[in-house]
């Protein structure tokens, strides 16, 4: 497969989160409606992984380049040992069940799987000083997650670990005014066919500005600003914009809910941004000099309301453009099973924009604790280059794939419920999984309990 044709164009490399065997509905993500309609139901974390692991098959069999991130380790103990629970990892797992469901819930979550918040990327051809830049999402805003980011860094920093082609950053400092939801937040526009490009940078609310209604706004604008900073992008290539409040409360908790782009094709609904026009219109301003114009699709409340958006996640959809210029829309089953969601899907293959096709997963497991596809990735924006100094051990070919779901069957549970997470067998399972796993992926100290 030529992954691209000139070291100068796109060429987006997929690191989707592999889900891991502790997959359970914890209902955790206040303003995440789906987490909290399925908490508490027994989940399948073999169904689960299977499902991401079709998905990132399907999308390295149509050309693309695809990677993953491993789950981290879980259960999170350190997280117990910090809440004050001492003892044998048994004592601890009996005690938290006992006294704090809700911790053990936490130390327990797969939510590593939406590789969307570990992190934002800057292109190398979007930067002053010609680099990739990555920072690690901090993911402050709960508890489960906001235990993720040191170990997300890590792993980074391992895979691409060439300094004259890649930057890494710590995670924005663990405060308010910094809250930093990763990728989730922010999308690349470019040109096909030249240098443009737009980094659309998307929070929810002023760095100190109270929460206010029934979800809170989850991305600062401060952590925006600081990442265009840090990221060294260029002045006409970035453009900070506003998520829509009543997106928010409505259980838009990420940008990528309600919007979704990929190079000169931007679908979203029209209650996206706050003074929507306004930022339609500085789009076009900022590609009016590109050779291929910008294809913006806006979707209307009349035709795909709020409500009918989140519960269908169409607009988490991930697009991707296959090596013959093609784009395609990688959609979840729920949005051909909505029939307004369904409807939009059929107007944008009848009308005149770059999505050529569109392909229906089954990611019903992930969906069910509020992540579609595009929450399961971390879109890379890469040249040839810096793909070939990519660690190959996390790159997906037929090789890995297989061996990965062997791996799976032979490890996860076809069923988990809240009350198995007091298991101690459970816990032995999942850290010989990931033993197995790290040496899978032939990284040594892969995990903490390896170090």
């Amino acid at each position: 497969m030529s992954r691209v044709q000139d070291s100068t164009l796109d060429c987006v490399l997929n690191l989707d989160g592999l889900v891991g065997p502790s997959h359970n509905y914890g209902g955790l993500a206040l303003g995440n409606i789906a987490s909290s309609k399925h908490k508490g139901e027994v989940s399948s974390p073999r169904a689960a992984a299977l499902q991401g692991l079709e998905k990132m098959w399907h999308l390295h069999q149509i050309g693309i380049p695809q990677g993953l991130l491993p789950p981290q380790q879980r259960p999170d103990l350190s997280l117990l040992h910090s809440a004050g629970f001492t003892g044998s990892t048994e004592q601890m797992l009996s005690a938290a069940y006992k006294q704090a469901p809700h911790l053990l819930e936490a130390c327990y979550s797969a939510s590593s799987m939406w590789a969307a918040n570990s992190a934002t990327v800057t292109a190398s051809a979007d930067s002053t000083d010609g680099k990739l830049h990555f920072t690690p999402a901090n993911l402050i805003s709960t508890l489960h997650r906001s235990r993720e980011a040191i170990e997300n860094g890590f792993f980074l920093q391992h895979c691409f670990n060439e300094p004259v082609l890649f930057t890494h950053h710590p995670p924005l400092p663990t405060q308010y005014e910094f809250s930093d939801e990763g990728a989730a937040n922010h999308i690349r526009l470019s040109d096909p066919n030249g240098e443009g490009a737009i980094n659309l940078l998307i929070y929810g609310r002023e760095a100190t500005e109270k929460q206010s209604g029934h979800y809170p706004a989850r991305q600062s604008k401060l952590a925006c600003e600081s990442l265009i900073r840090r990221h060294q992008i260029h002045q006409n290539k970035s453009l900070l914009l506003q998520q829509h409040p009543e997106a928010i409360q409505h259980g838009a908790f990420h940008n990528d809910v309600v919007a979704v782009g990929q190079s000169n094709f931007l679908l979203l609904h029209e209650q996206t941004f706050s003074s929507q026009a306004q930022a339609i219109e500085q789009l076009k301003q900022l590609s009016e000099s590109w050779n291929k114009p910008l294809v913006i699709f806006e979707v209307g409340s009349k035709d795909l309301s709020l409500d009918e958006a989140i519960a269908s996640y169409l607009f988490n959809s991930q697009l991707v453009t296959k090596p013959s210029g093609d784009m395609v829309m990688i959609a979840p089953e729920d949005s051909r099973e909505n029939p307004a969601a369904n409807k939009i899907c059929d107007r944008i293959l009848a009308e005149d924009n770059p999505v050529s096709e569109i392909t229906f997963l089954d990611l019903r497991q992930s969906m069910n604790n509020g992540g579609g596809p595009a929450c399961l990735r971390l879109a890379v924006p890469i040249t040839e280059k810096e793909l070939d100094a990519v660690y190959p051990g996390i790159l997906l070919d037929e090789a890995l794939y297989q061996r990965l779901k062997q791996w799976v069957n032979q490890h996860y549970r076809d069923r988990l419920s809240a009350d198995d997470l007091r298991d101690i067998h459970l816990a032995r399972e999942i850290y010989a999984a990931l033993e197995e796993l790290s040496s899978i992926l032939k990284i040594q100290h892969l995990y903490p309990f390896q170090r």
